[in-house]
């Protein structure tokens, strides 16, 4: 049982952070991984196989400008495909850093995008401004799903009693639903998602599953009221049908491109107005909590340094300034601990036995885990022809330790 001064006392807390950093014995050589890192390998330089992945990916997306030339050669294809049509791509939106670049990106190399955002009522003040900001800067039409936020309570709700780290997965997998949803409405083949492998890495999956079953399992078990009714599910036969029969294509633009982080924030920011809201992913409250709160305290998972280490990599980042700053503990941002405290009904006492409870993993549950691994063949096509991103292949479908 994990003590529950580290929830309630930051000096308890940092005493705390400090003892679990003296567990760590061993560090990647290149990035700020580390031996608590799930599934990490290092070869005889010292060097992890994350690096190994990131080397991979590097070698499909060198960037400079052969990178350029490739995304140019998408951007015609989008607008051949999209041509008499009031819109040529889909661009996910949450206020976040990536995505309002993605905007502008689009933009800039005339296209037609419309802006969509999965609304899963927790975002921050900031996010909304952002997303304001950069639309109406740029003149792009926005297309909003709100989900139910009395459904949406409930399953936060059900995922606290699981006792499962990954709090905010009905909101990415809301989004990619959403995003489809919207391609498929507006008859729009292409998709732009703002994930960077320079800046933000490939998390591991023991500190990041997700699927729809996983979600299914989860509320059945600790949600028995969950119906589902406005959660866009990312069901695996919805996914193979929009991959198959709608032929959507989602496409990652700043994997072609030389894309650098800080230089995009201060561009946002005299461009459009735009604000940084602390961190990676921090713009959604259930999201900032998870990574400020949630993981660190009660799992021992320091989402930092997933961005520090793509950081690292590719050139980007000091890492004896990443590894400095891994060595203070993350810091919680108390206004969504308490938002949602006050928004999902619970008190102190029952939120502290939630903290401390025992742990659970995605393998607790019933998820598509083994599915992804039987047709493991059938995503590496499907990762060739970009109907679904190489990161999904590379984690998903590979094969999982057992526990």
């Amino acid at each position: 049982m994990l003590a529950k001064e580290i929830f309630t006392d930051e000096v308890a807390w940092q005493a705390e952070w400090e003892q679990r950093f003296k567990g760590i014995t061993k560090w990647c050589k290149r990035c700020v991984y580390n031996n608590k890192t799930p599934s990490i390998q290092f070869d005889v330089e010292g060097v992890c196989n994350y690096c190994a992945q990131y080397d991979q990916l590097m070698m499909q997306y060198p960037g400079g400008v052969s990178g350029k030339a490739a995304f140019q050669k998408i951007v015609d294809e989008i607008k051949r495909a999209g041509k008499n049509k009031k819109y040529d791509v889909i661009v996910g939106v949450s206020g976040g850093c990536d995505s309002s670049y993605m905007i502008h990106l689009a933009k800039e190399y005339g296209l037609r995008p419309l802006a969509v955002h999965f609304d899963n009522t927790y975002n921050s003040n900031i996010a909304v401004e952002n997303i304001r900001n950069v639309l109406s800067a740029t003149n792009v039409d926005l297309w909003t799903y709100v989900v139910d936020n009395e459904e949406y309570d409930e399953i936060l709700r059900a995922f606290f009693k699981a006792g499962i780290m990954e709090i905010d997965m009905s909101t990415d997998l809301g989004l990619a639903a959403t995003l489809n949803i919207a391609a498929k409405k507006y008859g729009i083949k292409y998709i732009f998602e703002g994930h960077s492998f320079r800046t933000e890495g490939v998390a591991p999956l023991g500190w990041a599953y997700m699927d729809a079953k996983y979600i299914q399992s989860v509320c059945k078990r600790f949600g028995h009221r969950i119906k589902f009714k406005s959660l866009p599910m990312m069901w695996l036969s919805s996914q193979l049908k929009w991959m198959l029969f709608n032929r959507l294509k989602k496409i990652r633009p700043l994997w072609y491109l030389d894309y650098q982080k800080e230089p995009t924030k201060e561009f946002l920011t005299k461009q459009f107005g735009w604000k940084w809201y602390g961190g990676h992913h921090l713009e959604n409250r259930t999201c900032t909590f998870g990574h400020t709160y949630l993981n660190p305290r009660r799992f021992d998972v320091d989402q930092r340094s997933n961005g520090f280490s793509a950081e690292v990599r590719s050139g980007q980042l000091d890492r004896e300034w990443a590894m400095a700053e891994l060595r203070k503990a993350p810091k919680a941002e108390y206004e969504s601990v308490d938002y949602l405290k006050k928004r999902l009904g619970v008190d102190e006492e029952t939120f502290l036995g939630f903290m401390t409870q025992s742990r659970r993993t995605a393998q607790d549950f019933k998820t598509y885990k083994r599915t992804f691994e039987r047709m493991r063949p059938f995503f590496y096509l499907m990762a060739k022809m970009e109907l679904i991103p190489w990161t999904f292949y590379m984690k998903y479908t590979a094969k999982s330790e057992k526990k």
